[in-house]
């Protein structure tokens, strides 16, 4: 079998992030050795490996950011294993004409990094209470192993004008945090699969803080307005783009939520089942962070406000197909955005 730490994955994080941080990452992550099996030292990235190491510097930056999930991941690295990363999610906002600012509409601006990675769509889930729509990214190679995205989009035009107005206030100030040479490392995985090993090197840090707030400190009196119709909304004005949560797949998340509440960490009472019945999610609430908020005056406030936060899924066996069900449920996701409402 091939060691995760001889592969051209632990070459690329070595490369970006320094070897300490990638044995750090690698430590955590069950990270399948499969992908990128062969030389360290190779002249060309494939799209799954430096679709692979994306996902594990974003997992690392949950990780920095919310204690909740250190202490977890920490707990089961004592324990002798590491976390199966199920996917992440990350929100976004669609206004109702146009660009987000420099930023491509919602999920677009998304859909343009992780489509060349060899990510599609796999279904669509609407999310009607929050007036959001969330979308499946799966990897075409790797489908069970490679973490999905879930990237919901907020639909501004759903809401009141002064609403609308705050939305655009506060959002339309957003920045392109990806160069030319960006584009064109993502072109280039999108016309041939792979990349050579400098050119990833040199766009993957670029390309992970694409995942991070674009846009200017809020207005306090726009974040009021955005609070009151939308807590999501509200938190994509202090978080951005960021990962807004990261999932552990575990084999039995029933009897995980009970041992976690048992240790007095903050994890939800209830577990969210799907209507299959084969994919079961929970999730900590969300650790609390201080942000700062702009007046007219000129003064800024700071604000404990919901941050990220950790989630725990268990999927079964598709009869229908034999493989696991790497499905998503409507009604599952509104139960687990509750945890930013909930911190």
């Amino acid at each position: 079998m091939t060691d995760v730490h001889q592969t051209q994955l632990r070459a690329l994080l070595d490369a970006c992030f320094g070897s300490a941080r990638a044995n750090h990452i690698l430590r955590r992550i069950a990270a399948d050795a499969a992908i990128g099996a062969g030389p360290q030292v190779a002249a060309t990235v494939s799209r799954a490996v430096f679709a692979q190491a994306m996902n594990a510097a974003l997992f690392a930056d949950l990780l920095d950011r919310v204690p909740s999930a250190r202490f977890y991941v920490e707990d089961v690295l004592a324990s002798g294993a590491a976390v199966r990363f199920d996917h992440g999610a990350l929100r976004t906002v669609r206004l109702p004409s146009g660009a987000t600012g420099a930023l491509p509409a919602g999920e677009q601006a998304f859909r343009r990094i992780l489509e060349p990675l060899g990510y599609r769509v796999a279904d669509v889930y609407p999310l009607p209470k929050l007036r959001m729509t969330g979308h499946a990214f799966r990897h075409l190679d790797h489908p069970e192993t490679i973490p999905q995205f879930f990237v919901s989009e907020l639909d501004v035009s759903a809401f009141d004008p002064a609403f609308g107005a705050a939305a655009t206030r506060t959002f339309g100030t957003s920045r392109d945090p990806l160069t030319a040479d960006h584009l064109a490392l993502l072109a280039r995985f999108e016309t041939t699969g792979t990349a050579p090993f400098d050119d990833a090197v040199a766009g993957l840090s670029g390309i992970v803080a694409a995942f991070a707030c674009q846009h200017d400190t809020p207005a306090a009196h726009d974040y009021d307005i955005l609070r009151a119709a939308s807590a999501e909304a509200a938190w994509i004005a202090t978080e951005g783009n960021s990962f807004n949560h990261v999932t552990d797949r575990v084999e039995d998340v029933e009897a995980l939520a009970d041992r976690q509440r048992a240790m007095g960490r903050p994890v939800k009472d209830t577990v969210e089942v799907s209507a299959s019945g084969r994919v079961r999610q929970t999730a900590y609430r969300a650790d609390a962070v201080t942000r700062r908020f702009r007046h007219d005056d000129g003064t800024i406030e700071e604000r404990v406000v919901p941050g990220s936060f950790y989630e725990f899924i268990s999927r079964d066996i598709d009869p229908d197909t034999g493989l696991l069900d790497l499905r998503f449920d409507s009604a599952n996701a509104t139960g687990i955005f509750a945890m930013t409402t909930a911190a």
